[in-house]
């Protein structure tokens, strides 16, 4: 009974300390806030760089030994977190070797390199009026809850994370493009936003579904000659380098035929593929797409914190909600600028009555400090009606610090030139809160115009249909049949000329002297028996022309088919079974002709027929077909004079002559 306790105990530390462990893990680590596009990492460096920042570049050794004051982990999850940051190219700015996110290199040593907020961070990302702080890990110092973000960085920047029983992938979108969308929003008009990549390349946003979906990306590869293809820009969540690791394991695997491979990748991608020869670079680039990297499925998960709980989020929702916190942000900051200005006009308008009123001698026969207090306020009184509010202690005390140096200088006309700028800016504010969507507008146009040039779009939309391996695949294997064993396979040797290429990726028809026929895999060895009559590639285009013998009736019977339908491994008849039934003749497409030779008769001005196959009409497999006679067939003899038809392979035929033999 103690040994239950002690296990349900136990049982249920476990599930407690699990629970824990995960909801740390997906909201202090992993999965990024909708609010400000950050994950905790990421939002300290940007506090602590904003505590830092006075223009001038910082070692990246020394923000990532002040972050650490906030973050309650090493130094080499900040140092990479500041990385990544940086790399995006939006909130922080280098110095120095960051890596390549083109060819995946690594950055130098923190102690190398410097970086510093860019102007767009300095701009979007702080203030402290809208910012909620809390007691960082340790309690010495403060951190933000989430930055007063007023772009969207969770869409600006991607994210990805995997925490414990989710994980988040989302896409980077151009700065500009998201801005549009917004100032539609703004408008009450629809939108549409796709992703963009720093690395560039092709995108297929067919199965995108609004944050979430699927996409495709491609390299973006051109011809140089016929022997040569370019790599110019390489697909997301791919680097130069395990680009050509996957293009080289294909040519090792057969599959693409390449003398060599090289990277020139500086500034801009650039890999040289030089081709074999007998290939061409056309078919070299649609095998690439099929067979290595420079093709790649990506499948965005738009999940983020919202409210303190992970949650699936559609794009448009997103944005629209972003929007909306951007113009609420913007009507605080101008309602506590007006606040502020109303404070400053107040200001004003006392040391002017104060001054120009000449006030400050109604406490020369003061002999108290608290005397002096009351003296000015009952010398303000008069003038209440000038002023925007009543006049407070705090008030008096500022008029009571004023130099004689001041009152002395005391310019009337810089003061009431003063008192007009700000009751100017205090109508402007005014103005501004009565229409925020037009204030919105107009900062998001601003925003366009100052850093808009900086970021175009790197990645192009368009429209690619699938490449299907079997379509590009080299025929790199030789299929082989030795009818005397009755093997059939890649690795089955035979003298004659029972063999012919195909690729991996093809399915064979195999169709036997008895009117059986099933299709298989490419394989290394099977077994299929000294009865096989034909075998070759499945086409589904292609077109049987084949007579053969009804054992119960013992007449011929001539038909047209394409190639039948199949499962796999699956056995299927083309004519209806019998102990005497067989295959006469087969021949593949058009233009073939026969002479059927057939049982003397003395009636008969002829003992043949001659029959061209493209006479009849393409049925059904397992249609009967047209009796050829009521005669009974002796032999069917192929007529030569035919062309041989076009894309017929001649290795194939040897066999249908062996077979009919």
């Amino acid at each position: 009974m103690e040994t239950l306790t002690e296990y349900g105990s136990l049982h249920k530390l476990f599930d407690e300390n699990f629970l824990d462990y995960t909801s740390y893990v997906i909201k202090e680590r992993a999965i990024p806030d909708v609010t400000d596009g950050l994950k905790p990492v990421q939002r300290r460096i940007m506090q602590t760089l904003f505590n830092m920042d006075d223009g001038r570049f910082n070692k990246v050794a020394n923000v990532v030994g002040e972050t650490m004051k906030l973050h309650p982990h090493g130094d080499q999850s900040i140092f990479g977190a500041l990385v990544n940051l940086a790399n995006k190219g939006y909130l922080i700015e280098r110095q120095g070797n960051f890596g390549n996110i083109f060819t995946g290199d690594g950055p130098s040593a923190a102690r190398y390199i410097e970086c510093r907020l860019t102007p767009l961070a300095r701009e979007i990302l702080f203030n402290k009026d809208l910012t909620e702080f809390a007691d960082s890990y340790d309690g010495r110092m403060q951190e933000p809850v989430t930055l007063p973000a007023k772009l969207p960085l969770l869409l600006l920047q991607g994210a990805d994370g995997i925490a414990v029983g989710m994980a988040t992938k989302i896409m980077p979108h151009n700065f500009r493009e998201l801005i549009e969308a917004q100032k539609k929003i703004l408008r009450g008009e629809s939108f549409e936003l796709f992703p963009d990549f720093p690395q560039g390349g092709l995108m297929d946003v067919t199965g995108y579904n609004d944050g979430n979906g699927k996409i495709r990306c491609r390299a973006k590869i051109v011809e140089k000659n016929d022997k040569t293809i370019l790599i110019k820009e390489i697909p997301y969540t791919t680097t130069t380098l395990s680009l050509m690791e996957s293009i080289e394991k294909a040519a090792k695997q057969g599959k693409i035929k390449i003398v060599s491979i090289n990277d020139y990748t500086a500034e801009e991608v650039e890999i040289e593929i030089k081709l074999a020869r007998g290939i061409y670079a056309e078919d070299t680039i649609r095998a690439l797409y099929a067979f290595s990297d420079c093709e790649v499925p990506i499948s965005p998960n738009l999940t983020a914190i919202r409210d303190n709980r992970p949650v699936n989020i559609p794009l448009s929702e997103l944005l629209i909600n972003n929007t909306a916190k951007l113009k609420r942000d913007l009507e605080t900051e101008l309602t506590i600028e007006l606040d502020r200005l109303r404070e400053k006009l107040h200001a004003h308008l006392l040391e002017q009555i104060f001054i120009e009123e000449r006030l400050y001698k109604k406490i020369e026969e003061c002999t108290s400090y608290k005397l002096v207090v009351s003296a000015v306020a009952e010398a303000l009184a008069p003038f209440r009606d000038r002023l925007l509010r009543d006049v407070s202690k705090d008030d008096i005390e500022r008029l009571l610090e004023i130099r004689i140096r001041r009152i002395s200088r005391y310019d009337i006309d810089k003061k009431l030139k003063e008192i007009k700028e700000v009751q100017d800016r205090m109508r402007q504010v005014e103005k501004d809160l009565r229409d925020m969507v037009a204030f919105s507008l107009r900062y998001l146009d601003k925003l366009l115009a100052t850093y808009g040039h900086l970021y175009p779009r790197c990645t192009e939309i368009t429209t690619f249909s699938e490449v299907e391996a079997r379509d590009v695949a080299l025929s790199n294997l030789t299929v082989g049949y030795h009818r005397e064993s009755g093997f059939l396979g890649h690795q089955v040797k035979t003298d004659c000329d029972r063999f012919f290429a195909c690729s991996e990726y093809d399915k064979l028809l195999l169709i036997f002297r008895n009117g059986v026929y099933k299709v298989i895999h490419v394989a290394d060895k099977v077994f299929v028996g000294p009865d096989l009559y034909w075998v070759g590639r499945v086409d589904e285009k292609q077109v049987f022309n084949a007579i053969y013998l009804d054992g119960e009736e013992d007449l011929c019977y001539i038909k047209r088919f394409h190639c039948p339908k199949f499962i796999l491994e699956k056995e299927y008849h083309l004519f209806p079974t019998h102990a005497r039934s067989r295959i006469m003749f087969l021949s593949l497409g058009e233009g073939s002709k026969v002479r059927i030779h057939l049982r003397p008769s003395k009636r008969a001005k002829k003992n043949y027929e001659d029959f061209c196959f493209d006479e009849f009409l393409i049925k059904g497999s397992v249609a009967r077909g047209k009796r050829v006679s009521s005669r009974v067939v002796r032999r069917i003899d192929e007529m030569k004079e035919k062309k041989e038809e076009e894309g017929q392979d001649p290795k194939i035929l040897s066999l249908f002559d062996e077979g009919k033999k």
